[in-house]
């Protein structure tokens, strides 16, 4: 029970939630880059816990990544405010939470249903958060006072941001190793990417096809390595 909630509290009530808080003090695009750091500090967290030696193809593909990372979102100018080196802590803090719970689920022996796993891990991180918000006095709102787009987002994000990719999330630490999984930190922008320019007529430059490519190289690299 005790690893079951500190795997909630390690990526869910921590990991997402004060990620979320810190972007009121940090550009989104300087916390994406920061956030690229994840498999970073996957592999430094298993050469501390396991003394696994960081193999060439691990470096070379984190370093791709962070690269690519940096050449999508410095397109954008990004601005800092007030609390802005405390939103960067904040979200360091958040990065290493995500990456040691990573780690730490791997190992734990958790329930073996996977979608049981994710709808009490969700269940109890929206309970705490909620409690969380009302202690904040943060503003509510009815869903139903939502507009129509808001609404279809929500639902998209519940369905497929949420139970599946988490369910799969879950998943793949337990049948791939920690650092691997973590590279969903560089597919995520590209994917965003390319949503952006087909549904939104978002303007997709060559920059942004660049740093695509050398984001993908990235994860190549990490997922190809072998394993010892």
């Amino acid at each position: 029970m005790f690893k079951f909630c500190y795997s909630i509290i390690l990526f869910l009530v921590y990991g997402n939630g004060v990620f979320v808080w810190a972007l009121k003090f940090v550009d989104s695009g300087f916390g994406a880059l920061i956030a690229s750091t994840q498999p970073l500090f996957v592999l430094f967290l298993l050469r501390l816990i396991d003394r696994k030696l960081l193999q060439r193809k691990s470096l070379i593909g984190v370093a791709l990544g962070m690269i690519g990372m940096y050449l999508l979102v410095s397109q954008q100018e990004l601005t800092t405010s007030e609390g802005s080196l405390l939103g960067v802590f904040m979200i360091l803090t958040c990065v290493l939470s995500w990456s040691y719970g990573s780690v730490f689920v791997s190992k734990a022996d958790l329930p073996k249903s996977f979608l049981v796993t994710t709808g009490y891990q969700m269940l109890v991180a929206g309970l705490v958060l909620s409690i969380a918000s009302i202690s904040f006095n943060e503003t509510w709102s009815s869903p139903l006072s939502w507009s129509y787009n808001v609404q279809i987002s929500m639902f998209l994000l519940i369905t497929f941001g949420g139970i599946v990719a988490f369910t799969a999330f879950n998943y793949l630490l337990k049948v791939v190793s920690p650092e691997k999984v973590s590279t969903s930190a560089y597919v995520n922008p590209v994917i965003a990417l390319i949503m952006g320019w087909y549904f939104l007529d978002e303007n997709l430059t060559l920059q942004s096809i660049i740093a695509s490519f050398i984001l993908l190289t990235g994860v190549y690299f990490i997922t190809s390595r072998k394993r010892k």
